[in-house]
């Protein structure tokens, strides 16, 4: 809905327009947090997505297929399900498609679809509500629905709110979200994968491979192991632990339990974030030098081609230095990330990062880019 949009226009439950500032989105969650400068406006009570119950009476709110606020009713149908939009959107880069046209091995998936499941009616328009409880608490964010049609069929698909809450914080204290992993791929176990991976449980999820540097190598994790449990939580499939994960931070500790040759044991991974663009950076030369730009407090050189095709895109120029206390150490954009674009222009060069900067002192900046933790839009 904010995806490269030049202004967001925000319409109230009173037909008023408030112009909104974008700080920040994750495609990984599909969410984005705005900014509007107003006051006196209705809070919505944050309520605990974990206690939700299937079964349970919601309320869906919003403005489907261009009407004015209207309100659902319905009840929870599951919870933990994935339904792949995500992953559909996320194109492999040329790196990624040529390791699996090699190895076959296809590229991970950095997508956390965990949703609540509801036969409230959602449509188009609906995206970005509430979802309610009986009690008047936030516990979703709707987000989609599964149509042949385009419009309700009986299935639409919330973001917990607990996840949501991890997004909001970050994009609040960061602007982008830091995100931990635990450097590990991974199969959920059905009676037919057991079967092909010659296992005899048929719940869990099968490590297929470790990252050497990652936590779950750290921890011991081989592959071969089958996660079991999330800090007690028995696992069935990928979004009962990819919710949980996404909701942590790189230097997190979270405790699995495996089982390996028959045998369950328990270990305490610390989590990590990912440090690709810095080493591909660092791989393809980079250096700290570059032309600095005084208002972002950093230092900017052309991103190699290397470094363009790693991540898909076709432009880019990658940070190099960052002064202490400055625009963007306080958004904690470090050095090796790639910036693609500044309100709105295509960047190739410290030239044309001077260029596309507001030329009045209060004037709005708006930059993307690819950091440690995948593609990001922060705006002061």
């Amino acid at each position: 809905m904010v995806e490269n949009a030049e202004k967001v226009e925000v319409v109230l439950s009173n037909r008023k327009k408030v112009i909104a500032k974008v700080i920040g989105t994750d495609p990984n969650t599909d969410l984005a947090l705005i900014k509007v400068e107003e006051t006196d406006l209705p809070v919505v009570k944050m309520g605990n997505s974990d206690n939700v119950q299937v079964g349970e009476w919601v309320l869906a709110v919003g403005f489907p297929l261009d009407l004015q606020t209207t309100v659902t009713a319905g009840i929870v149908s599951a919870k933990s399900r994935s339904i792949g939009i995500l992953a559909r959107n996320q194109q492999p880069t040329e790196e990624e498609y040529e390791q699996y046209q090699r190895t076959g091995k296809r590229p991970a998936n950095s997508s956390i679809e965990s949703y609540i499941q509801t036969d409230a009616a959602i449509n188009p328009g609906n995206s970005g509500g509430a979802l309610v409880n009986a009690n008047g608490e936030l516990i979703g964010i709707n987000a989609a629905i599964a149509s042949q049609t385009g419009t309700n069929e009986g299935y639409g698909f919330a973001i917990p709110v607990n996840l949501a809450k991890k997004i909001l914080e970050d994009f609040k204290k960061y602007g982008a979200v830091k995100r931990g992993y635990i450097g590990v791929t991974f199969t959920p176990l059905d009676a037919d994968q057991a079967e092909r991976l010659k296992v005899k449980d048929v719940d869990g999820l099968y490590v297929s491979d470790v990252m050497p540097d990652g936590g779950g190598a750290a921890a011991g994790i081989k592959p071969g192991d089958i996660i079991k449990k999330v800090e007690g939580n028995v696992i069935y499939d990928s979004p009962d632990l990819q919710e949980k994960i996404g909701r942590l931070s790189p230097g997190d500790k979270v405790n699995l339990t495996i089982l390996r040759d028959g045998q369950l044991k328990d270990v305490s991974v610390t989590l990590r974030g990912d440090k690709s663009v810095g080493v591909v950076a660092k791989a393809n030369g980079t250096k700290s030098t570059g032309a600095s730009i005084t208002k972002l407090g950093a230092s900017f050189s052309p991103a190699p081609a290397g470094l363009k095709a790693k991540y898909g895109v076709r432009n880019g120029v990658v940070v190099t230095n960052v002064e202490e206390g400055k625009a963007f150490d306080s958004f904690d954009i470090s050095r090796g990330t790639l910036i693609t674009s500044i309100n709105g222009k295509p960047v190739n060069s410290a030239k044309d990062v001077e260029e596309a900067l507001p030329t009045s002192r209060n004037g709005r900046t708006t930059i993307s880019g690819v950091g440690d933790n995948g593609k990001f839009t922060i705006a002061f």
